[in-house]
């Protein structure tokens, strides 16, 4: 009797053990070339047990891809006698310059508002890193600015109900990088979540990189910058006497 119990006992522990997540994407490398539009990342992979075989119960799947985070000042534009100036500003240590969440449900009917700040699984839960103290209404106030001039931008968003999940075993999202997407290393990281607790996570990574010559100009821009500025204010003076030239004789 002991024994079937004890048996039993691991059946059970057995089958209760956290699924593992394989995650994929559609290129891992993203060439970003003259009339570059932009792209769509295919994010896709399988939810499965241990042992690798159909884990088969009821998950949630919420996709987070991030780009390079980098130190960024915002200022406030006021209008003073007539002419707009520079007011407040906040600086912020780690605003990525992109940031999409997909999900199969809104993220509220997913997990609580802790366990979304913990994973930043959402817009309202993005750590930015403000630098400085200053009051907390006008941290979040600037916050606020910021994530809202990059929806704008179309470097941040959300979609709660991006990811399609077939049986239980495969997910898919699709999320769209925009024309003016930042070159770095990008972060592709999968939550599978089960009952508001995140069961497995996992992570792939993008690389977007320029090429060409537009990839010539942004290393000689980095490490000669004397001489790009130089060398972008002759070429402007000299296109504006030429358009002269061309209009005197019209």
């Amino acid at each position: 009797m002991r024994a079937l119990l004890a048996l039993l006992c691991l059946i059970l522990l057995g089958g209760a053990r956290d699924p593992i997540l394989v995650p994929e994407v559609s290129q891992h490398e993203i060439q970003v070339r003259q009339g570059f539009t932009g792209t769509e990342l295919l994010l896709y992979g399988a939810i499965l047990t241990p042992e690798g075989s159909r884990a088969g119960k009821d998950y949630d799947i919420v996709v987070v891809l991030k780009g390079p985070t980098n130190s960024i000042v915002l200022r406030e534009k006021q209008r003073l006698a007539g002419i707009w100036v520079n007011a407040e500003s906040a600086e912020f240590r780690s605003a990525p310059a992109f940031f999409a969440v997909a999900s199969s449900k809104p993220i509220d009917r997913i997990v609580d508002q802790k366990t979304a700040a913990i994973y930043e699984l959402g817009l309202p839960w993005l750590q930015l890193s403000p630098i400085g103290a200053f009051d907390p209404t006008e941290q979040r106030r600037f916050s606020a600015g910021l994530v809202e001039r990059r929806v704008r931008e179309g470097l941040f968003k959300e979609d709660p109900h991006g990811v399609r999940v077939s049986e239980q075993v495969l997910y898919q999202a699709r999320i769209r990088l925009p024309s003016s997407v930042q070159t770095g290393t990008y972060t592709a990281e999968t939550f599978a979540i089960s009952k508001g607790r995140v069961v497995a996570s996992a992570v792939a990574r993008v690389e977007v990189r320029k090429v060409g010559f537009e990839r010539l100009v942004a290393e000689f821009a980095d490490n000669n910058g004397f001489l790009y500025g130089l060398l972008a204010v002759l070429v402007s003076v000299g296109m504006g006497f030429i358009a002269g030239r061309l209009f005197a004789l019209v």
